[in-house]
């Protein structure tokens, strides 16, 4: 584990140095009941917020960027491998080869979970090795993996609170959730860096 730990360290140092593109890629999953995260209230106040029906499940892969702290994220029913090879192919868009784009080597972190060492993922992995490097996380160390505490964000601030019909309701809402998120990351980043120009 804390061979694991320097070599992320490493690989961090080199993406900020803009020699690489790490991404951090896992998946979660969020409810249509709401996750309730902290709220203030009156004393004695009863919070409640109503949750009718059989919570449905969507789930999300997603990819966070280490130096722009962008999350990309795909949505599905299931976590299945077709679904992290979804998630590759968004990666494709954003960060593979195209004519007239520089391309940096693109560090790709996973955990070993089955949805990323199945054949079919493998495989799909593998068309892109002229381009996409595999770092593989031990088994069993979340803390190692950025995108957490990003899910966690998510979840909390986003997403938190609110109750949806279905799925289908669902998975829009998580994709704007993605979109506010990346831009007030984007807005935060922005100010730190003018102020220390």
């Amino acid at each position: 584990m804390e061979r694991a730990g320097l070599r992320l360290k490493l690989l961090k140092q080199q993406a900020k140095a803009g020699d690489i593109r790490l991404l951090f890629a896992d998946e979660s999953e969020t409810l249509t009941h709401p996750y309730l995260a902290r709220a203030w209230a009156k004393r004695g106040a009863d919070l409640r917020v109503p949750a009718p029906g059989q919570a449905q499940k969507v789930a999300m892969m997603g990819a966070l960027d280490f130096t722009s702290n962008a999350l990309t994220v795909t949505t599905s029913r299931t976590k299945r491998s077709t679904d992290f090879i979804d998630l590759l192919a968004e990666i494709d868009k954003i960060y593979g080869p195209a004519p007239g784009k520089p391309l940096l080597p693109v560090v790709l972190v996973l955990d070993n979970g089955p949805v990323h060492t199945s054949k079919l993922t493998r495989t799909a992995l593998a068309e892109r090795e002229h381009w996409l490097t595999v770092e593989w996380l031990p088994k069993y160390a979340p803390e190692l993996n950025d995108i957490e505490p990003a899910w966690k964000g998510l979840k909390q601030t986003e997403l938190a609170h609110q109750t949806f019909n279905d799925a289908d309701a669902l998975a829009p809402a998580i994709h704007k959730a993605v979109k506010n998120r990346n831009k007030e990351k984007s807005r935060l980043s922005w100010d730190k860096s003018r102020i220390s120009a």
